[in-house]
């Protein structure tokens, strides 16, 4: 069952508002065989505040976990033609007996706070594309100048291009060791900016990665999402999450303002989320 919030009519005069169906933020939770349906179980819910709150945990071993998502780490961080140029870099550095140089030139972060930053935002993304069956048509991480600085621009930004009206989702994921309210304050201010700001910062950068990649026709459709947006064709839904300890589900339960109309919260509470974080960068180079 998806998570459903009260929405205006859409108005059929141009308006910068965006335009609220009566659907989900969020579809439902992914069953197997997809490898979120089958490592986590959730849990609907609605906040104090009344916001519709997916509660996520682990059901299979933290093997199963791990493995899952270092496929996702990589996938998000590099291109498959850019893990083998990586390879053959550093097999060759190797030969020369440059091992330490080899970090330098590490595809994945090795600051921890940056690995656990993006290692919430690509879980968030994976979950909202095989949730709400949307597209998410570039990989920022991929384009980051640092990977060991955390991105700026929107965490997630997905679309669903041929819904009608034209869909985007808004993401902004945060990972704490030990879940705190003022996390889940941080995650629901940060949308609240985006939502005042209107059309998503990261809407041109997405559709000029497209251009570059040559994809001018999925670029072209992303980039009319300004057009849309300008005539109150446009539907934005918003979705936060906090990847923390046992404790997230009740934090978000709490904490979450109801400040956006069409938002949705997701709480992701695992044992010891630091050592998950190792975890799914070992062996990542």
């Amino acid at each position: 069952m998806g998570l459903r919030r009260r929405t205006q009519r859409t108005r059929t005069v141009p308006t910068h508002e965006q335009v609220h169906t009566e659907t989900p933020v969020l579809g439902g939770h992914p069953l197997p065989p997809h490898p979120l349906g089958i490592i986590l179980s959730s849990s609907d819910k609605i906040t104090t505040s009344t916001i519709p709150h997916r509660a996520l945990s682990e059901q299979q071993d933290r093997r199963a976990t791990v493995d899952c998502f270092r496929g996702m780490l990589q996938q998000h961080h590099a291109s498959p033609e850019a893990i083998e140029r990586a390879r053959q870099h550093n097999e060759a550095m190797t030969e020369l007996g440059f091992e330490a140089e080899q970090m330098r030139f590490s595809l994945f972060p090795t600051n921890p706070n940056t690995r656990k930053g993006n290692l919430a935002e690509i879980v968030l993304a994976e979950y909202v594309i095989a949730s709400c069956s949307i597209q998410l048509p570039v990989y920022r991480l991929r384009y980051n100048p640092n990977i060991n600085e955390s991105m700026k621009g929107d965490d997630v930004l997905a679309f669903d291009l041929d819904s009608d009206p034209v869909r985007i989702l808004v993401g902004e994921a945060k990972f704490r060791g030990r879940s705190k309210n003022a996390a889940v304050t941080e995650i629901a201010e940060a949308l609240v900016r985006s939502h005042s700001a209107g059309i998503p910062a990261s809407l041109m950068f997405v559709a000029e990665r497209l251009f570059g990649e040559g994809n001018e026709e999925l670029g072209k459709r992303v980039y009319d999402c300004a057009r849309l947006f300008a005539l109150g064709q446009l539907r934005i839904d918003y979705v936060g999450m906090l990847l923390s300890d046992m404790e997230a589900s009740n934090k978000v339960q709490r904490a979450t303002p109801n400040s956006i109309h069409q938002l949705a919260m997701i709480s992701f509470g695992v044992t010891d989320p630091d050592a998950l974080a190792v975890a799914c960068y070992e062996g990542l180079n």
